[in-house]
């Protein structure tokens, strides 16, 4: 009995000893939060569509006509044409360089291929340029979203694009290329909350001007949301879950076009394109980071003016304006999504 006493008092003892040295070990104020660490806002807000990384799509639109068309060689009047479809190709690359919570910098290139089918072209240099070459928009690109702390960012982009109606890669004139670029700031007023305003420098309606813009995503609750980049494109969204979404919105764009014309005044022309699309989207997630995404609506001729110089603005130097009709469109891509 007198031993089993004593082994006791040990293991009392040792219990005692144990939990001392436990307790000057560890000083638990040391795990609280850690002082002088600055923080800062992300680029997304929360159940907004994946960013893109990789995207190839297919659009098609549907007939329309397009009348007072001009550059004749049998007649000087103008003339009216039927297109039996519009078909594009597109392509759309944007590479993390650099990405951490301090500094996002990515690269892209980007590739809009128009063709039409004019019904009977005949002598019409204009209409038979247009029915056997590709309207092409070709370009490279860098976005830039800088954190200032938790609540404000910076936003730069800009983009160098190459576009023409080009026989031969070539004929690539230096009056085909095109400069745009936007500076945004804003503010990070939550994870579902994030609106900014700046100032854009596009062609989105045509030709070139100088405007303010707003950014605003914003999630209400679980299903509803909207992403603005006004007045480029506006769209109110609806989770059906984090992985289908659907959207409802529009997007303006466009750019200025080079085209050789023999029988013009400067043996070159410039097709001022802008297009309005009203439109329904849904993105699907396929399997891991492929999503498939679909979107159909009315591609409304927003400006379709030739012109024989470089940015013109002047009644004067304008050969012609086309009230181009307005059809339905389709358009199917498969993208790779950022996580």
């Amino acid at each position: 009995m007198k031993r089993f006493f004593i082994i006791g008092l040990c293991c009392l003892s040792l219990t005692a000893i144990a939990q001392q040295d436990s307790t000057d070990t560890f000083d638990y104020s040391k795990f609280g939060d850690a002082e002088g660490v600055k923080r800062f806002c992300t680029q997304k807000v929360i159940n907004q569509v994946p960013i893109r990384i990789v995207s190839v799509g297919y659009e098609q639109h549907g007939s329309f006509l397009m009348p007072d068309v001009r550059f004749s060689n049998a007649r000087p009047e103008t003339e009216t044409y039927s297109v039996s479809r519009l078909s594009s190709l597109r392509f759309q690359l944007n590479v993390p360089v650099i990405s951490n919570n301090r500094f996002i910098w990515q690269l892209g290139a980007n590739y809009w291929g128009s063709r039409l089918a004019i019904q009977n072209p005949g002598t019409n240099l204009f209409a038979r340029s247009l029915n056997e070459n590709t309207i092409t928009s070709a370009g490279i690109n860098t976005t830039i979203f800088k954190p200032l702390n938790e609540k404000k960012f910076l936003i730069l982009q800009a983009s160098l694009d190459a576009n023409g109606v080009f026989p031969r890669i070539s004929d690539v004139s230096g009056q085909a290329y095109t400069f745009s670029g936007a500076l945004i700031y804003g503010w990070k007023k939550s994870e579902k909350n994030m609106v900014g305003t700046g100032l854009a420098r596009t062609y989105r309606a045509g030709q070139l001007i100088h405007l303010p813009v707003l950014f605003w995503n914003k999630t209400f609750n679980d299903h509803w949301g909207m992403e603005l980049l006004l007045p480029a494109r506006g769209h109110l969204r609806y989770n059906f879950s984090a992985s289908n979404i659907l959207q409802l919105g529009f997007e303006l764009e466009g750019n200025q076009f080079w085209m050789e014309l023999p029988n013009s005044k400067n043996g070159t022309v410039f097709i001022q394109r802008s297009e309005l699309k009203p439109r329904i989207m849904w993105d699907k997630k396929i399997s891991g980071f492929f999503w498939l995404s679909a979107q159909a609506g009315l591609r409304y001729n927003w400006r379709f003016d030739v012109m024989d110089s470089y940015n013109a603005r002047n009644q004067n130097v304008m050969y012609f304006n086309s009230q181009l009709g307005n059809p339905l469109f389709f358009n199917i891509s498969i993208n790779f999504v950022s996580p």
